[in-house]
């Protein structure tokens, strides 16, 4: 996806700008007006933008907090979400097929109300740091929680590191961002194959938190 022009302040759902020193860059995507779009929502977004842009309509899933598994297919043949308490289930034929760009932001939506770090850290498997690839995702699921997406990948076997560019959105919600290092204002995060500890500008996980999509 496009980035805005160098310089370009990282902005809150509602219009503020983000005051701190380690926006390398801001995705040009819109983000809802309201408060939804935040760590992991902006990594499902990502990856759904992607999916619904190449067509690859099966593999667009997410699953709720209540493990409900919430597919765009069955949203765009014209189900919906039915919920009642912690109960879900599929209203079939509620609405027309529609497999349209405006009906998936509307099925992202609802995927954003009811998933989160916790529901996605759940469904992601685990990857050693010496595989870790683009699309990837640092994520530590709960409340506090917080999930950031390797947008870019260095390996140097020789050194035994690989350097990450993270990519992340954040509570409240806010456009997406590239991340500068704390330290010497890379857009890349070193990583060690044998440290413990992956420390990003925004947040410490451990080295086994680096999770991938299941296909």
């Amino acid at each position: 996806m496009p980035l805005r022009p160098h310089g370009t302040y990282c902005h809150y759902w509602d219009g503020d700008v983000k005051v701190w020193g380690y926006t390398a860059a801001v995705v040009d995507m819109d983000i809802d007006n309201e408060d939804l779009q935040q760590c992991a929502d902006a990594v499902m977004r990502l990856r759904g933008e992607y999916l619904f842009s190449s067509k690859q309509y099966d593999k667009m899933h997410f699953n709720f907090t209540n493990g409900f598994c919430c597919d765009f297919v069955t949203w765009a043949e014209g189900s919906r979400v039915g919920i009642s308490g912690n109960k879900t289930w599929w209203r079939n034929g509620a609405a027309q097929k529609d497999y349209s760009y405006r009906n998936f932001r509307k099925w992202m939506k609802m995927v954003f109300y009811y998933a989160g770090t916790l529901s996605l850290s759940r469904e992601l498997k685990p990857v050693k740091i010496e595989d870790v690839q683009i699309g990837d995702v640092l994520i530590r699921g709960g409340s506090p929680g917080h999930a950031e997406i390797i947008v870019d990948v260095y390996k140097n076997e020789a050194k035994r590191e690989v350097k990450l560019m993270l990519a992340q959105s954040y509570m409240p919600a806010q456009e997406t961002e590239i991340l500068y290092t704390s330290s010497n204002k890379s857009p890349y995060h070193t990583i060690s194959y044998d440290q413990d500890i992956i420390y990003t500008t925004s947040w410490d996980f451990g080295i086994d938190e680096i999770k991938r999509f299941v296909e």
